[in-house]
């Protein structure tokens, strides 16, 4: 009997439950993938066996489920679930269920993935879809939906009852088959650009790993595409790693073994498993998706092992070729269609120069180049789930051990772009200031962001290496890195220059006086600061706009003070005021703490600075592969405050973190602005405020109608990508065997067969 595993977070994918519960199918719960967001089927251990189960038992009488004006998922919009909460009640206002005339696989399909959607779920439930809330209503009752909640809610319940309050800095992890002393991994980037936060749960889990189990960490450059690689972004890969402190045992690269790689190469040909087609690209494409051989699939070895080798020349006749791995053409996992594994490319490759003209392929280069450094464990993201089949494939055909592979999620973050080539091109389009803005995903543009290694370090590993497939909100990471640096950072004040707001200490009459005050209240290891007291101080103008009159408040540092004589100006600006020292009066009975500066003068010679906030380089929360970047790059994403701060922090390096109190966290961006002040980068703490798009969010374009793959959460399910405005004709036709064809909204809408005995009648 098969299982399926679901991930416990906040929302299920309460479809795949309810499959399962109909099919007696026993579900269990992951407890370590977090408790937000939602898996997709895809790495859910067990889903692939419910699709199967499901295939069985359907006769092929169950009626299609309704074409839909766009995918309902986890993550979409209000208005997208709109447009398809109201297809949905169209639908249903001639039937009862969606499935037929009973309760069925299609009810259970989209109950669970309305359930799975908190949009949806809150939107169903207010008036205006009568149809829709009469049938979500009554399936409530059913027994399917209500085991399906019933066993999510005890899994909850049982984990919350064992939940810890810290969090895991370390990651549970048992790789299979591992002997401690003999684990081999590696981690192996394309030195075509800079290491992004996409790269870096790799890198992480690789060296934790390796050393968890007293192995080898191997670094290794996968250089088989001389078109996008270049030398220089090795070298800032190693420095990357350096920067988050990974080091690694050696470093190898892909092109090391070209000469090995040609000779196991030929070893496919000679044994069949392996053939030269010169079918165009465009073609292949075409012939693999319709499951159509090529035309030189059955050539034979000699004429075979013939093109390759004029295809390592670069002759004008090899270069037509390219090499294709024969697996099956009609095998169910697309991958395993007769892939390309070999090709010419005309280029300098940054290590071999010219030495070589075709190149091996990743698919096929990456379980060679594994054997050969002795890889016992390849730790893969699981986009390349799919291709898993394939790497075994290659593996055993070359009679190589087996290389166990296990999974994990790559770490992608909402409004973020991470597609190298799109990167790049905000870089030449200036956009940004360099591959280290603090704006950009790269590890050094992070890192100028405020992110400590030590944060990053303990966000990744608290992830650990779940298999579910999310798209983050900045929050989390944020929040772990504040951990790490509220300790640590030393307290200063800055004021704001714009409509800042002189105040004179009308009863203090010591002159310029420096006292010593802790850097860190709760942490004096951190030392101390010198704090000028005068009689001419500075306040912001927001502070002084709150003030009323003979109102007792604190000044930090110093005591309470009463506040007299507020002057402001025709726009209800303050423009200055007074303050009388109370300083025996009682901190914690005032309502207002605020902070202050001496005014600068020689001896208290004050620091202009710059103090910049960022937003996200683009308006749409996920990028997706057809978007047009310049429709969605952020207009503004700088903003910038000019301020004057304590003299201490004239001596701050780059990279230092301080915070600036009752303002947040920020990091010295070693740089000064057009007018020399120092530059200061606003660092998130993880609150709503700080990590929420400043912008307008880019529309979604509405998506083409026709529910892809698994739209209706059920696993590989795919439904008529038929529109509603196909159905737009007048009148009702009627088949040979009596089948009407009514539309739901009269003269337009969904296409509703309709078989009856019942005569016609007028329309009204």
């Amino acid at each position: 009997m098969p299982s399926v595993v679901i991930p416990l977070v906040q929302t299920p994918p309460f479809a795949l439950i309810a499959l399962a519960v109909i099919q007696g199918i026993p579900v269990s719960w992951d407890t370590e993938s977090g408790e937000t967001g939602q898996a997709s089927y895809g790495e859910i251990k067990g889903a692939e066996a419910v699709r199967q189960e499901l295939e069985k038992g359907i006769d092929g009488k169950e009626i299609p489920l309704p074409p839909l004006p766009t995918l309902l998922a986890a993550n979409s919009s209000f208005q997208e679930v709109s447009a398809v909460l109201d297809a949905l009640d169209d639908y249903l206002s001639y039937r009862t269920y969606f499935a037929g005339a009973k309760f069925g696989f299609g009810d259970a399909t989209i109950w669970g993935t309305i359930r799975g959607n908190n949009s949806a779920i809150g939107s169903i439930k207010k008036p205006g879809r009568p149809h829709l809330s009469r049938w979500f209503n009554h399936v409530e009752t059913l027994p399917v939906p209500q085991n399906s909640l019933k066993t999510f809610q005890q899994a909850r319940s049982e984990m919350d009852k064992g939940k810890k309050t810290k969090r895991l800095e370390t990651v549970d992890v048992v790789l299979p088959n591992a002997v401690k002393g003999k684990v081999v991994v590696r981690f192996a980037p394309e030195p075509s650009g800079f290491l992004h936060i996409g790269h870096l749960k790799a890198a992480i889990l690789n060296r934790f790993l390796a050393d968890q189990y007293q192995g080898k960490f191997i670094l290794r450059f996968d250089d088989t595409n001389p078109l996008k690689e270049e030398g220089e972004f090795e070298d800032a890969i190693k420095e990357d790693l350096d920067m988050i402190e990974i080091g690694f045992d050696k470093v190898v690269h892909t092109s090391d073994h070209f000469e090995k790689i040609q000779e196991i190469t030929e070893q496919l040909i000679r044994q069949g498993d392996a053939f030269m087609d010169d079918t165009d690209g465009e073609t292949v494409k075409e012939q693999r998706r319709a499951e159509i051989p090529s035309k030189n699939r059955e050539a034979s070895i000699e004429d075979n092992l013939a093109r390759f080798k004029e295809m390592l020349k670069g002759s004008d006749e090899g270069k037509k070729w390219s090499l294709r791995a024969k697996i099956d053409y009609q095998h169910k996992n697309g991958t395993m269609r007769d892939p390309v594994v070999y090709r010419y490319v005309e280029g300098s490759h940054h290590i071999t120069g010219t030495k070589y003209k075709a190149y091996p392929m990743y698919d096929l280069a990456c379980p060679i180049i594994d054997h050969l450094d002795g890889v016992t464990h390849a730790l893969r993201a699981n986009e390349y789930y799919a291709r898993h089949e394939q790497y075994q494939w290659f593996l055993e055909k070359l009679g190589f051990p087996k290389i166990e592979i296990f999974d994990f999620s790559r770490v992608d973050f909402v409004y973020t772009v991470l597609s190298k080539r799109k990167l790049k091109f905000l870089v030449e389009k200036g956009v940004v200031n360099g591959w280290d803005d603090p704006r950009f995903p790269t590890v050094r543009g992070i890192r100028s962001r405020g992110m400590t290694v030590q944060g990053l370090k303990n966000y990744i590993l608290g992830q650990g290496a779940s298999q579910a497939q999310l798209q983050l909100e900045w929050d989390g990471i944020w929040t772990v890195n504040k951990k790490v640096i509220d300790p640590v950072a030393p307290r200063y004040w800055a004021i704001a220059e714009d409509k800042a707001v002189p105040v004179i200490v009308v009863d203090y009459k010591d002159g310029e006086v420096a006292v010593e005050k802790p850097l860190h209240k709760k942490n004096p290891e951190i030392g101390n600061k010198k704090l000028f007291l005068s009689d001419m101080l500075l306040v912001e103008q927001e502070d002084a706009a709150s003030f009323g009159d003979t109102e007792e408040i604190t000044a930090m540092d110093w005591g309470n003070v009463f506040v007299s004589n507020k002057k402001t100006n025709l726009n209800g600006e303050v423009e200055s005021l007074e303050f009388k020292l109370h300083l025996e009066g009682d901190f914690k009975k005032t309502s207002k703490k605020i902070h202050w500066l001496s005014a600068p003068s020689t001896q208290n010679a004050l620091v202009p600075v710059t103090l910049i906030e960022y937003d996200y380089l683009i308006t749409k929360k996920k990028l997706e592969e057809n978007d047009n970047l310049e429709d969605i790059i952020n207009p503004k994403t700088e903003y910038r405050v000019k301020a004057l701060a304590s003299a201490e922090v004239a001596s701050l390096k780059k990279w230092d973190i301080i915070q600036f109190e009752r303002k947040g966290y920020y990091i010295c961006q070693g740089t000064k602005d057009a007018e020399g002040r120092m530059e200061f980068g606003f660092i998130p703490d993880g609150r709503l405020q700080t990590i929420t798009l400043k912008a307008t969010p880019a529309v979604e374009k509405p998506k083409v109608a026709g529910a892809p793959k698994g739209s209706w959460g059920k696993p590989g399910s795919t439904k008529p990508a038929t529109s509603a405005a196909a159905a737009t004709s007048s009148g009702d036709s009627a088949s040979s065997d009596g089948t009407r064809i009514l539309l739901s909204n009269g003269s337009t809408g969904f296409k509703i067969p309709v078989k009856s005995g019942m005569f016609e009648s007028d329309k009204i």
